[in-house]
């Protein structure tokens, strides 16, 4: 058997030895748990062999080749990769093959990384960009990478926007990140949302996590059209963008619901409530991170299996509905999500660290509530839940 530890030793062993136990081996599988083990190669490493394996038959070896290859301390010949590049199929080994050359940090690399740039596979151009960001204060580079501007690649455009075309989103005037204005604190309001948003001021709210009225389904919801009723969501929510301090969290819980049919001639109707509400949100400036299912115990909703129970039809299946959606969105912004926690002292991050016993999964099993004032009021742990995991204290 072959273990690490003797690949390390002949790694170090400046023979040639590594080379010679490949070439030995017919199995592809201990080729590449070779090459997989070399970790850091030496300075003096004798890499001919990684150059032959370029033209190997199995797709994985090549890519452990290339990725080989780029450890070499910039040493590695850039033109082995740009010939495999140009008649390479597997979109792995292609991709391995920019960032092997973006590591070696050569000026010389710049040309072929300008052609990479117009690939078809957007992980590709995005790996170029990389690569040649390293000289970001070369005027051709800046010529070539600022038109990507308009790529049709999301994650390319936004590379592209963050290097060349952000500004500072900070206001003159406006709280230090990780602070709020003293009237909002510990305060409850009860007036019409949209008339109570326009006291609130820009960037001013960490987090938010509500659940919209199900669009006619509750007496305290009607609304005269479904268009109507998304129209005011949307408007809601654009108000609740203007207060949301940058990088923060949105919360939204809500499900599809059924407007019960008028009689037994007529059918009722299904809205996808989360589904149709998503693209109001990115629209106007959230980013969707996460969506996490709300599971209640199937006693507790309303019974909708019983028909198909008696007649067995299968069109007539109709599931209980035991799930509702905490969709999890973040208003954009270039920064990392820990920039965030960074804006915080060091105490305020360890007192507002998550215990043990939280959630792992994106399930969250928690029994509804039921009042006799309110009909749909929220389970005081799916609050706590929220809170906890998107705030610090």
């Amino acid at each position: 058997m072959i273990t690490k530890a003797y690949i390390t030793e002949l790694k170090h062993s400046g023979n040639g030895d590594i080379a010679k136990l490949i070439k030995s081996q017919r199995d592809v599988g201990t080729i590449n748990n070779i090459l997989e083990s070399l970790g850091q190669l030496p300075v003096d490493f004798e890499s001919d062999f990684l150059y032959e394996l370029l033209n190997h038959p199995h797709a994985q070896v090549r890519l452990n080749a290339v990725k080989n290859i780029g450890k070499l301390n910039g040493k590695s010949k850039s033109i082995k990769l740009h010939e495999l590049y140009e008649k390479e199929t597997d979109t792995s080994v292609r991709r391995e093959i920019i960032s092997s050359i973006g590591r070696q940090r050569k000026s010389e690399n710049k040309i072929f990384l300008f052609e990479t740039i117009n690939d078809d596979d957007p992980k590709i151009v995005c790996q170029a960009i990389r690569a040649l960001l390293v000289f970001e204060k070369d005027i051709d580079v800046q010529e070539h990478l600022k038109p990507l501007i308009n790529h049709t690649n999301e994650m390319v455009r936004n590379v592209i926007y963050k290097e060349y075309f952000a500004k500072d989103n900070q206001k003159n005037g406006v709280l230090p990140h990780t602070e709020t204005y003293d009237f909002l604190k510990n305060t409850v309001v009860n007036a019409d949302v949209l008339e109570a948003l326009k006291f609130v001021p820009d960037d001013s709210i960490h987090l938010t996590f509500t659940s919209p009225p199900y669009y006619n389904a509750r007496d305290y919801s009607i609304y005269p059209s479904y268009e109507a009723y998304l129209e005011f969501l949307e408007n809601v929510f654009k108000e609740t963008h203007r207060v949301t301090k940058e990088g923060r969290f949105l919360i939204v819980n809500t499900s599809p619901i059924i407007i019960p049919r008028v009689s037994r001639s007529h059918s009722s109707k299904r809205y996808g409530i989360p589904f149709d509400l998503h693209p109001l949100l990115v629209k106007n400036g959230w980013e969707f991170l996460d969506d996490i299912i709300w599971l209640k115990p199937e006693a507790s909703v309303k019974n909708r299996i019983g028909g198909f129970m008696q007649h067995r039809k299968p069109l007539g299946y109709k599931p209980n509905c035991v799930t509702e959606y905490l969709m999890v969105y973040r208003k954009q912004t270039e920064k990392l999500l820990d920039w965030n926690i960074r804006s915080y002292d060091y105490q305020t991050v360890e007192e507002s660290k998550v215990a043990d016993g939280y959630e792992t999964t994106n399930v969250w099993k928690i029994d509804p509530t039921f009042d006799k004032i309110h009909s749909a009021i929220f389970p005081v742990e799916l609050c706590k839940r929220v809170i906890k995991y998107n705030q610090c204290a």
